[in-house]
């Protein structure tokens, strides 16, 4: 039985170099990432560097929004720097060095952007922000070339149609340029014509300011307006109308779907979602 059992045990010297070799794989698998650490070193973050770095965009941000934030100057400068000038487009620093403030040259530049633009040296005048010895002092200096005057071709009192005008000869109206010319002409052609010149005012950037600059200078034919057929007119071309939204013109086409031709704009009365104010503005426009 026991030799046997040392039969069963026993192992050839091949087996047991076989057995050595494995072992020692094993340890070396084993000891590879303590030796692959002992030999190499982590590289460690310099926080101190990172901290600097975060600090100076911070303050970058800071800046701008300081910058952003800062409340427009008053300060003039004690001893301007005077010189011939077109008062068309100037920047605002050429207005400061002469003599103006970051604030009033601001005022001037958003007249600008509103499509206001200087035709004669009374327009200057005419800036709230200049005083009177600001214009003083500018006026000999203003300067505006033969082509810009060429512009205005609108005599005083002449009067121009607004149903009629187009994109050109509104530009000669005064506090009308390009873009404003050309919003007008587009809202036109939506509504169909004005009945009213203050409807001007629902044009965008058209402010109070604005059409008091020019209400004076433009008249209207409501006769002009083009009606629309109420009773024939289809969902597309009612949707481009200003002055209903999706769901009105829906309601409006339904309606005339369901109970025939529209004889009056009273029958439009019994359209719930239409109220007497929205009936008022489109009543001018429709034809039955």
């Amino acid at each position: 039985m026991k030799a046997q059992i040392k039969k069963y045990l026993s192992i050839t010297k091949k087996e047991w170099n076989g057995m050595v070799v494995l072992v020692i794989l094993i340890a070396l698998v084993l000891a590879a990432p303590y030796i692959y650490q002992l030999f190499r070193k982590d590289n460690t973050i310099n926080t101190k560097d990172f901290d600097k770095a975060v600090a100076q965009l911070s303050k970058i941000d800071s800046q701008k929004n300081n910058t952003s934030n800062k409340p427009l100057s008053d300060d003039k400068l004690e001893y301007p720097v005077m010189f011939p000038f077109n008062p068309n487009n100037l920047t605002i620093q050429q207005w400061e060095q002469l003599g103006l403030s970051e604030r009033q040259a601001s005022v001037i530049k958003h007249y600008e952007a509103k499509g206001g633009k200087f035709y004669s040296k009374e327009d200057v005048k005419k800036i709230f922000a200049i005083t009177a010895d600001d214009y003083k002092r500018l006026e000999p200096y203003i300067q505006i070339p033969e082509a810009s005057l060429a512009t205005k071709k609108a005599k005083p009192g002449e009067i121009t149609e607004l149903n009629s005008a187009d994109s050109a000869k509104l530009t000669e109206v005064r506090g009308i340029g390009p873009s404003f010319a050309v919003r007008i002409v587009r809202y036109r052609g939506r509504l169909g014509g004005f009945y009213n010149k203050e409807q001007l005012k629902e044009i965008y950037g058209i402010d109070s300011t604005k059409y008091a600059e020019i209400k004076d200078q433009v008249s209207v034919d409501p006769g002009k307006v083009k009606r629309i057929n109420i009773n024939t007119i289809s969902f597309d071309q009612l949707r481009i109308f200003p002055y209903l939204g999706y769901k009105q013109v829906n309601a409006i086409i339904q309606y005339r779907t369901q109970h025939g031709s529209y004889t009056s704009i009273a029958d439009m009365k019994n359209i719930a979602i239409l109220d007497e104010g929205i009936l008022r503005k489109i009543e001018p426009y429709l034809k039955f």
